[in-house]
């Protein structure tokens, strides 16, 4: 008798979602000649995505932002601040567009926190506590890919989880993600972690992305 096992079908993970389709998204999925099943965690690709810097005028510090590349950044101001103040240093907090912490760091120290990475340089005139810069980022078209932890171009942190499956296929297709208010079932997912560390880390990334993963 032959037995036949039946795949994930399209949102079998989900648990609850948004009303409407708020929860999902129509993206673009990048493959390299494999099949994706619904449920496969992804990550956004850093696909053309910009990031500008602006000294807020009134500033003490005359200190250069240096370039600032982005990777998976929330899309809008981020603000940097100066919250304490040093000879030829400092301390600041950035945050993202909706006023949560992202990250502390210190002037002429590499940073790379929240999907940001660049390094404040010190000035002749050293940062005076409340000195602002603002961080603007720019989205690019925002491919998505299987979720891969060792992976630089984005898709090194979780951002959505595909909906429905897609066939063994290389290069862009169209297809529809969960990207947002959602819960889902972590038994479900593919690519959600080899072991409990790993697990932790994809949950608290979708926890970031408001998709709570239950177990």
């Amino acid at each position: 008798m032959t037995t036949f096992t039946e795949g994930m079908h399209a949102g079998e993970f989900i648990l609850s979602e948004a009303n409407g389709t708020r929860s999902r998204e129509a993206i673009i999925v990048t493959q390299a000649g494999v099949a994706l099943a619904a449920g496969t965690v992804l990550g956004r690709v850093n696909d053309g995505a910009t990031a500008s810097s602006t000294a807020k005028v009134g500033n003490t510090g005359n200190g250069v932002m240096g370039t600032v590349t982005p990777t998976n950044a929330q899309p809008g101001r981020h603000v940097l601040r100066i919250t304490a103040a040093a000879a030829n240093a400092g301390s600041f907090s950035v945050e993202d567009p909706d006023g949560q912490l992202i990250g502390n760091g210190t002037v002429a120290v590499a940073f790379a926190q929240g999907g940001l990475a660049f390094t404040l340089a010190d000035g002749a005139t050293d940062f005076a506590v409340n000195d602002v810069i603002y961080i603007d980022v720019v989205q690019g078209v925002g491919k998505y890919k299987a979720y891969a932890a060792a992976a630089t171009d984005g898709s090194g942190t979780p951002a959505a989880i595909l909906y429905g499956n897609l066939p063994l296929q290389t290069g862009d297709f169209a297809a529809v993600g969960i990207v947002r208010d959602c819960e889902v079932d972590g038994n479900r997912l593919t690519g959600y972690g080899a072991n409990a560390a790993a697990k932790a880390v994809t949950k608290l990334a979708l926890d970031a992305a408001g998709i709570i993963v239950r177990v």
